[in-house]
């Protein structure tokens, strides 16, 4: 059975002291409460590994046979993967980063989701297909999948339209046979804008959807 975890800031801010970990660092807090979502994660399971300082994750995965990368030959697959999301992901408005040995995908929101909706735009299928096709070549590594809103509405319902979309965009990877153990979906809200909120131009550049891939190492 595939699974994915999903980390939820609830009741609007009772977590934010606890959630508040910068998705480019991938500093996350022991105290995120974990639930399963999507295809049907066990949530006490899964919260014990995260509050227990281990990563589940990476477990889940060597154990099922899917092996880890070492050394030198981290930087060069990861070379490898960035190359063919490069190459599939031209002309789509998604910008692909590179940060150390994890490759950044910034999914902007005129190609995601419409206005106030967690339902996948259909033009944003194709986009997934071509991430899905890659990460599926390259299963040693780990799929962080961020949702981010603008400050429209409150602060509660933006937390909860950002878990949603995150939740969306990994439920539709692992439908195309990708490992379930290998996502974690997580919701920001309006918490981390990377422009004005201030301006309609500002608040389309803050709706959208992260998708960090980062090596599977032992």
């Amino acid at each position: 059975m595939k699974r994915i975890a999903t980390l939820v800031v609830a009741s609007a801010f009772a977590l934010t002291a606890c959630t508040s970990a910068d998705p480019y660092t991938g500093q996350q807090g022991v105290n995120n409460t974990t639930i399963g979502a999507g295809l049907g994660a066990l949530a006490g399971g899964v919260a014990g590994a995260l509050i227990g300082g281990g990563d589940w994750r990476k477990r889940a995965l060597i154990g099922a046979g899917v092996g880890a990368l070492a050394g030198g030959g981290i930087g060069y697959y990861m070379d490898q993967q960035e190359a063919k999301l490069r190459q599939r992901l031209q002309s789509t408005g998604v910008s692909v980063t590179r940060v150390g040995n994890d490759i950044i995908l910034n999914m902007p929101g005129n190609i995601t989701f419409a206005t106030g909706s967690a339902d996948i735009n259909a033009n944003f299928y194709q986009v997934l297909n071509s991430v899905a096709i890659v990460l599926k070549e390259y299963d040693k590594s780990l799929v962080d999948i961020y949702g981010h809103t603008d400050s429209v509405g409150s602060a509660q319902s933006n937390q909860v339209l950002s878990e949603r979309r995150a939740q969306s965009v990994a439920r539709y990877l692992a439908g195309r046979g990708i490992h379930g153990d290998r996502f974690l979906a997580r919701g920001l809200g309006e918490s981390q804008p990377i422009a004005s909120n201030g301006t309609a131009a500002g608040k389309s550049q803050n709706r959208r959807v992260e998708i960090r891939i980062s090596p599977l190492t032992a």
